[in-house]
């Protein structure tokens, strides 16, 4: 019992660290506008856990078990969306087994002009794989697309949630949001 405990203590300090270590790298201060259109003085920069490859790693391992828990009950691939997603969805990919799929903003109009690299999605159940939510407009916008081409999506997962209405808007389209972490976890876990 006391090592289950300790387990658990050390998890959390591990869940704690890592909000912390995502905080240092990517917490930028300034005047930004964000895809929404809605201006704010701080901003993630996701490239920059995105870019690390021991902080992406360590992501993605704290981010598996969520991904295992939604997939459990038959979804084919992960959907990893451009740009942001895409170092995501191939380390989650690398660390649960599941396929990965790099969905572009818009199909490509030369080649094979799809919308979706990696494999077909008619008929496949997706996971939905984003780096950061703060409307949720991009993860609306390309859930419609891949459900035009016979795809079947229901879940979402990300790393931050900015708590800007992004997790009720994607609800109210059929899509739950699972967040690693959430802005008040990050703030709590700040320096």
């Amino acid at each position: 019992m006391d090592g289950e405990r300790r387990g658990e203590r050390d998890t959390g300090r591990g869940r704690e660290e890592l909000a912390r270590r995502i905080f240092e790298i990517s917490n930028l201060r300034g005047e930004f506008t964000l895809r929404s259109g809605a201006v704010t003085d701080r901003y993630f920069d996701k490239y920059r856990f995105e870019g690390d490859p021991k902080l992406l790693a360590a992501i993605a391992g704290a981010l598996a078990p969520a991904v295992r828990e939604l997939t459990r009950n038959g979804v084919d691939a992960l959907a990893g969306l451009e740009m942001g997603g895409i170092p995501l969805v191939t380390a989650l990919s690398r660390e649960t087994g599941l396929p990965a799929l790099f969905v572009r903003k818009a199909a490509k109009e030369h080649g094979t002009c799809n919308l979706a690299e990696g494999g077909e999605v008619a008929g496949k159940s997706l996971l939905i794989v984003e780096d950061v939510v703060t409307s949720g407009g991009q993860i609306l916008l390309s859930t419609e697309d891949l459900r035009a081409l016979g795809a079947t999506v229901e879940r979402a997962v990300c790393v931050i949630d900015r708590e800007s209405g992004g997790r009720e808007k994607l609800a109210a389209a059929g899509i739950e949001l699972t967040a690693l972490f959430s802005m008040s976890d990050l703030e709590k876990a700040a320096p």
